[in-house]
């Protein structure tokens, strides 16, 4: 069977699960009083999405489970001639444990935050050190099932980076997940964004014959479409940072198991300009005393603050993501593929 199917049955399933979940999720949450609480300096519009049920990432997670377990058993079963590859199924697997570890430490900070009845659940430095630690472990997981230094760079080749490579991929990790953490402040955003971010990971993964991590970006998109029929405006449940934070961590699993972690500056440029907008809002505002660039970030409540309806940040972001993701898409096939 063709790879193209099998990616399908991975996105297909997860995609059910995901929104079938979400029926019997969502009147649980709100039983339990897993309610959103709303930052009092944010768009008072917001005020009426408080109480709003959280932690709905679960369900993309367990769409993503079903679908990778389904479909490799499948796989497997389907040709007693398929050989399995070591290093991928450890890269299909160590990836999805990463997500769920950075999921897990999410869930950790939506249960705080739901306890105590404020925004804040872990303090930064206690998720900065969650996060590194995570990170570690992956790449340490990595390189004992046989991963390399290198990495790839369009029209340029293989590097080796060496030693270096380790402390940069766990900064770029940790980077990457806060950055697809901050793009989830409006109803449909981050699920729309990592839609399209995984499936142009999915199609590189097919070109280059990464059937495991075609899987799993496959499995990633279907899960994220099947959340926005619950999570689309007006939404009836957050994903919180349980999904977030395990979107951040499925992000850098399909890029650093390419071998491309450089192609997470376009596919990944919406998550980076709600990253910077943050580092540079803040920057500039304690070098001159109170000044800000923006109205308020992540930048996406920038275009808020001026106007413009979620609907419309949501399909703008998406779309500036579908375009860059057709032009990762071009720099891997004419500046990576012989």
């Amino acid at each position: 069977m063709a790879t193209g199917i099998w990616s399908f049955e991975a996105a297909l399933i997860s995609f059910i699960v995901s929104s079938l979940i979400g029926s019997k999720l969502i009147p649980f949450l709100v039983k339990v009083k897993c309610g959103q609480t709303i930052k009092e300096i944010g768009p008072s519009w917001h005020k009426n999405k408080q109480n709003t049920p959280t932690m709905g990432g679960i369900m993309f997670i367990c769409g993503t489970l079903a679908a990778i377990t389904i479909t490799t058993i499948c796989l497997r079963m389907a040709s007693d001639e398929i050989i399995v590859n070591r290093l991928k199924m450890a890269q299909l697997i160590g990836g999805f444990v990463m997500s769920l570890l950075y999921g897990a430490i999410g869930f950790v900070d939506d249960f705080i935050s739901i306890k105590k009845k404020r925004n804040l659940g872990l303090t930064a430095k206690q998720k900065l050190v969650l996060q590194f630690t995570v990170a570690i472990i992956y790449l340490a997981a990595m390189k004992i099932f046989g991963d390399d230094t290198r990495t790839i760079i369009p029209f340029v080749g293989s590097i080796d980076l060496g030693f270096f490579y380790y402390p940069i991929a766990a900064i770029v990790i940790v980077g990457m997940v806060n950055a697809v953490n901050l793009t989830d402040g409006i109803d449909g955003l981050n699920g729309s964004v990592t839609m399209f971010a995984a499936s142009f990971f999915m199609v590189m993964a097919g070109v280059s014959g990464n059937q495991e991590m075609n899987i799993f970006c496959a499995a990633i998109a279907g899960g994220c479409l099947g959340f926005l029929i619950w999570n689309f405006n007006p939404a009836k449940v957050f994903m919180g940072d349980t999904g977030s934070l395990f979107l951040g961590g499925a992000v850098c699993a399909m890029a650093f198991s390419l071998d491309l972690p450089i192609l997470i500056l376009p596919v990944g440029i919406v998550y980076l300009c709600e990253m910077f907008s943050v580092i540079l809002q803040v920057t500039y505002f304690k070098a001159t005393h109170g000044k800000r660039i923006f109205k308020m970030t992540p930048i996406h409540h920038h275009f808020e603050m001026s106007g413009w309806n979620e609907v419309k940040i949501v399909l703008v972001f998406s779309a500036v993501t579908f375009l860059m993701g057709i032009v990762s898409l071009l720099l891997f096939l004419f500046g990576v593929v012989k």
